[in-house]
């Protein structure tokens, strides 16, 4: 006859039983399927806030390349043309997707002409010391510009971001619908 010391020992290593192991899966998988959809919605917030936070510092860019460029928008003059001696010239050429970067992104004079370095002759700038950010709904930096001077109303989910060179307007490149259901180039 077992003892009772050993028949506690015997208790101790018994163990769980299959159905507390399917409660406890059960348990657990009810409460993955409250937890997960809480953070794919923090994600899209999330995402939508960087939108926001993305077009100020773009529009802030903009606005004051145009209040040292004589009233002038990027991408309204070519960035080429420049004679630096600190660094290569810009490339992009008038109401174009390159001069609008490199006006932004590179040294530039009272002209808008640019230089990948500090020159005596490019002495503005660089407005955005990074790039141009991607919008971060669909991780595209590709800028669609527009010359109408009209309002950016964009027809297609594209992504990336629309800019008008004759208003400085710039949106994101989509007619999709954010979470509040309001398009994402009204932000």
């Amino acid at each position: 006859m077992p003892s009772t010391a050993h028949k506690a020992a015997r208790a101790v290593q018994r163990g769980f039983t299959l159905v507390e192991l399917l409660i406890v899966v059960i348990i657990l998988a009810i409460l993955a399927a409250i937890v997960i959809p809480q953070f794919s919605s923090a994600t899209r917030d999330a995402q939508e806030a960087a939108l926001d936070s993305n077009l100020n510092a773009l529009r802030s860019a903009i606005e004051l390349y145009k209040a040292q460029h004589s009233g002038k928008y990027p991408g309204a003059v070519a960035a080429t043309g420049a004679t630096c001696t600190v660094g290569s010239a810009g490339t992009g050429a008038i109401n174009t997707q390159q001069a609008i970067i490199d006006q932004l992104t590179k040294y530039s004079s009272i002209t808008g002409t640019t230089c990948s370095g500090a020159d005596p002759t490019t002495t503005l700038g660089p407005y955005l010391r990074k790039g141009v950010p991607a919008d971060p709904i669909t991780q595209s930096a590709a800028i669609a510009v527009a010359t109408a001077g009209i309002p950016l109303a964009p027809a297609a989910a594209t992504g990336g971001w629309a800019y008008d060179v004759l208003t400085g307007q710039i949106v994101m490149n989509s007619n999709a619908l954010d979470s509040k259901s309001v398009a994402y180039s009204t932000h």
